[in-house]
């Protein structure tokens, strides 16, 4: 059999750079080469301060670097030498979650290599198996044509992302009833042909595959000719923005139908916890919505750069003109971001958002203080946060006893970040 011994990745990004270091840590004996366009990527890879965050990433790449792991601009060079080229020889689609992807990758559920139903295809199908087989046990490997591994991708995310948009539909009937979505969702997830994975109503679910994915499968379906097949994956991602209108609806509604010139302190811009990834995270929506109706915000992530804050809020299709200078303050920590506010937004569920000082948070807030946590962070806290004074509004329950209209009164329109921009970028 033919054996790989140098691997050439194309792109140095999120699933790019974590895999193959992975892989150059699990086979001392390959030399792996990461390329890619961005100069300055590829540099941060080189440096101490790597381009992406990722629990044990960093670990890691120094391990490897330098020996057998290589970060490079030099494509072309790359691709000549290697036995193997990530992206264009097979199928190999992965399965990775942010946050935990090197965990997934050192233990994943399965690995799954699709090609060509030739015997050119069959032999890099076993080449790529015997990497993998340096650490994967072989009866985790999958072996399939092109067409089931690559379709297999989409339905993957396709069902996690149906998952959250089903307990999130859930949500709000909670919100409406009086009951609460995280019994609901214990309830069923306690039958096991249901599960308890990916029951956890939220504010909408974001990154960069499941929107992706769920919209590649609708216009797979439509350019096959099955227009209902695709009208049901559609609505996977109608639920996933009704969700996020509906919570800004909700806040704007519980601020007494007004936002304008009022301080909401974002807490998270992530699309998720232990990432810096805002790909179509729901605080960028949000954020959008608020600034409309005049809000002034001022967001704390831990992990995303200033930088990547305002690049995202002055998508075109995300705010207008001095939109963003005018209405976003980057906060250095979360106490900076809440002095002041009305009310205090939580966008992801960072572990710290726990245990921040409320007390003090309220002494500094205007009253009356609001604290709309959209990811169910605080739920052991409520008894204590009303102790103190806030008026707690969360995902799928009714805490406050004031109740707070749950219906969006607020004319709050759709988009997305995928859509033409409406209006031409200032150059």
């Amino acid at each position: 059999m033919f054996e790989i011994k140098k691997i050439c990745c194309i792109g140095a990004g999120y699933v790019g750079g974590p895999t193959c270091s992975v892989i150059a840590q699990m086979c001392p004996e390959i030399r792996v080469t990461v390329v890619d366009v961005n100069e300055s990527r590829i540099n941060a890879w080189n440096s101490s301060t790597l381009p992406i965050y990722e629990p044990g990433l960093k670990e890691v790449v120094e391990a490897s670097r330098g020996k057998n792991l290589f970060f490079s601009t030099n494509i072309d060079d790359a691709i000549r030498e290697a036995d193997l080229v990530f992206i264009s020889v097979l199928s190999n689609p992965e399965f990775l979650a942010e946050g935990t992807a090197i965990k997934d990758l050192k233990n994943p559920d399965r690995v799954l290599i699709g090609g060509d139903e030739t015997p050119e295809g069959q032999r890099a199908v076993q080449a790529l198996c015997a990497v993998y087989e340096h650490w994967v046990p072989k009866e985790k490997i999958l072996t399939t044509n092109t067409w089931s591994s690559e379709l297999s991708k989409l339905a993957a995310n396709a069902f996690l992302a149906q998952r959250i948009s089903s307990i999130n539909s859930i949500s709000a009937l909670c919100e409406a009833t009086g009951a609460d979505v995280e019994e609901v969702a214990t309830a069923i997830g306690m039958d096991q042909r249901i599960g308890n994975k990916f029951l956890k109503a939220s504010v909408g679910f974001g990154g960069s595959c499941f929107q992706k994915d769920v919209l590649n499968l609708v216009y797979l379906c439509e350019a096959l000719n099955l227009p209902e097949v695709a009208h049901y994956w559609q609505q996977v991602i109608d639920i996933n923005d009704y969700q996020r209108r509906r919570f800004a609806s909700r806040i704007i509604d519980g601020l007494f139908n007004t936002v304008t010139d009022k301080k909401i302190a974002i807490l998270g811009f992530a699309f998720k916890k232990d990432t810096g990834d805002t790909r179509e995270s729901s605080s960028i929506y949000i954020s959008k919505y608020l600034m409309d109706e005049g809000a002034h915000l001022h967001i704390y992530d831990p992990k995303v750069p200033r930088e990547q804050i305002v690049v995202d809020l002055s998508h075109p299709g995300v705010s207008e003109d001095d939109q963003v200078s005018r209405l976003v303050t980057i906060s250095k920590d979360p106490y900076e971001a809440c002095d002041g506010a009305h009310a205090v937004v939580i966008c992801t569920e960072w572990d710290m958002f726990k245990e921040l000082d409320y007390e003090r948070i309220h002494k500094k807030m205007l009253k009356p203080a609001f604290i709309f946590d959209g990811r169910r962070v605080l739920d052991g806290l409520h008894n204590e946060l009303q102790t103190i004074g806030f008026q707690i509004e969360t995902i799928g329950k009714k805490v406050s006893s004031r109740r707070i209209p749950y219906a969006p009164s607020s004319d709050i329109p759709k988009f997305s970040l995928q859509d033409p921009p409406s209006k031409k970028l200032k150059v």
